[in-house]
């Protein structure tokens, strides 16, 4: 559990570090160069081929090695063969065919941009067995401080080049990235001398029958999380507009990101608990419960972002905010995603992951017909409504077979009141700065000021916060300080 938790702490840390870089980014970089949708789409692209990079190796290296019957060097040989292989051949067709490739992308006049980025994604690929093989050794300090380190270097260059050196390209940002990451491969240098190198044959087949599944449901996973930002510039009508488009898309997104942030330390702190109670006889309301309070708590997050909008909107540049909108929708399709987790478990538990490859599948095609059928038309709008259906579909889809085939009893009654009492808050804030001039124009002539905005919403959270406190959180109940109420 310790180890658990440093890897879980270093690696929410580390978002929210690289979270930082949001504003910087959105205030230096111009909203009409276009050069933050640029950053966005091309970041989309290397979160794609890092997964088909690293072919499920990951995963498939702590099993193996975890295995008393292999040779733990021997596993790490394979797997770092396996995709320093793949990797080798990528970067053979980038360098080989970059005019072409970075002309169908529509980089015809920045090849690179690709060319870094390529060699970013091809030293993380590899990077990722080393850091896979610390956690089999129960490193977590090594694998801890050597992520945050590259978080901390990449921030200080990021402060040096745009605003002491005043650098207002993304160019300078692949730059940074690439430097940092040759930074940390470089550390690892001593840790490869350590390995007794063997290939087994053997092993590579076995391995590869084991990771190839892995691989499916990571390429499903990662498209939704970012097939609207590589579809964007392909199907939108305009290029040019494109770019700036998908730059005030993906600045909005970074701020209801906080909820994935939210959901990524649930996981951490929950998923191994899931596992050690699999055999306890109240296992299935412990799921159920968990459910439920998972819930209450990301509405809470959802209505306080939300709610604190007219404060947390200076997070990006002026020039992005009419983006602000998707905000609350992206932040649905995060809620769902996080449903969706916790309901895997069923077919985690009784070793039917494959449902997990088809419910993630199905809602990635949702995905993807409704961004390309509708970014045309609706723009960064069809992103937004794309990831809710998508996700919704899945979780729809893993609850009803989840109820067939390994029946858990949630609260369904508590959720749903949770639910509406969530959406009725939610709509109060968003009606009440069109509302208010209307019922009374001579005070609200000019708008509802952002101070009673906030007033008026925080007071509409302390309510949710009174309603859980009062049903399923009393305060009489908490430690230490329950013997006051």
């Amino acid at each position: 559990m310790k180890d658990t938790a440093i890897y879980g702490l270093s690696s929410i840390v580390g978002r929210f570090l690289n979270y930082l870089l949001v504003p910087l980014y959105t205030h230096y970089m111009p909203r009409e160069s276009g050069d933050y949708g640029v950053n966005t789409n091309i970041y989309a692209y290397t979160a794609l081929i890092l997964v088909l990079l690293t072919f499920g190796m990951e995963t498939t290296l702590f099993r193996f090695a975890s295995d008393e019957r292999e040779q733990p060097d021997t596993v790490f040989s394979v797997a770092f063969a396996t995709v320093g292989s793949l990797t080798a051949l990528f970067l053979l067709l980038i360098f080989g065919f970059i005019t072409p490739i970075s002309t169908s992308l529509g980089y015809a006049d920045h090849p690179d941009y690709l060319l870094m980025m390529a060699a970013v994604v091809a030293m993380d690929a590899l990077q990722a067995m080393p850091f896979s093989f610390l956690r089999y050794q129960r490193r977590p300090i090594r694998f801890a401080s050597l992520k945050l380190l590259f978080i901390f270097l990449n921030i200080g260059l990021n402060l040096l080049y745009f605003v002491v050196l005043g650098k207002t390209s993304v160019f300078y940002v692949f730059l940074i990235n690439l430097m940092c990451t040759g930074f940390i491969s470089l550390l690892f240098i001593p840790e490869l001398f350590k390995i007794r190198w063997h290939f087994d044959g053997s092993l590579l087949k076995r391995m590869l029958g084991y990771s190839w599944p892995i691989l499916l449901l990571g390429i499903a996973g990662i498209l939704n999380q970012v097939a609207d930002k590589i579809l964007f510039p392909l199907v939108y009508p305009d290029r040019a507009e494109a770019d700036v488009q998908l730059g005030i898309y993906g600045g909005c997104v970074k701020i209801a990101m906080i909820m994935a942030m939210i959901t990524q330390a649930f996981r951490y702190a929950y998923e191994p608990i899931v596992f050690a109670k699999a055999k306890d006889a109240d296992s299935r309301e412990y799921y159920a419960a968990a459910m439920k309070y998972f819930l209450i708590f990301t509405l809470l997050a959802f209505l306080c972002v939300v709610g604190w909008m007219p404060v947390l909107q200076y997070i990006i540049g002026a020039g992005y905010r009419e983006g602000l909108g998707v905000v609350p929708i992206v932040m649905v399709a995060e809620i769902m995603m996080g449903v969706y987790f916790n309901l895997s478990f069923w077919y985690k538990l009784i070793d039917k992951t494959i449902y997990g490859a088809v419910f993630s599948i199905i809602g990635c095609a949702v995905l993807l017909a409704i961004n390309i059928w509708f970014i045309p038309r609706y723009g960064y709008w069809a992103c937004a409504w794309g990831g809710v259906a998508g996700y919704g579909t899945a979780m729809v889809l893993s609850y009803v077979v989840g109820q067939q085939k390994n029946p858990i009893n949630y609260p369904m009654t508590d959720i749903m009141l949770y639910v509406a009492l969530a959406a009725a808050l939610y709509a109060v804030m968003a009606l009440l700065p069109t509302l208010l001039p209307q019922m009374l124009p001579a005070l609200f002539s000019a708008g509802v000021p952002d101070w009673l905005a906030l007033l008026v919403n925080t007071i509409l959270i302390l309510l949710f916060l009174a309603y859980i406190v009062k049903r399923d959180l009393p305060l009489k109940s908490l430690p230490y300080i329950g013997k006051y109420f």
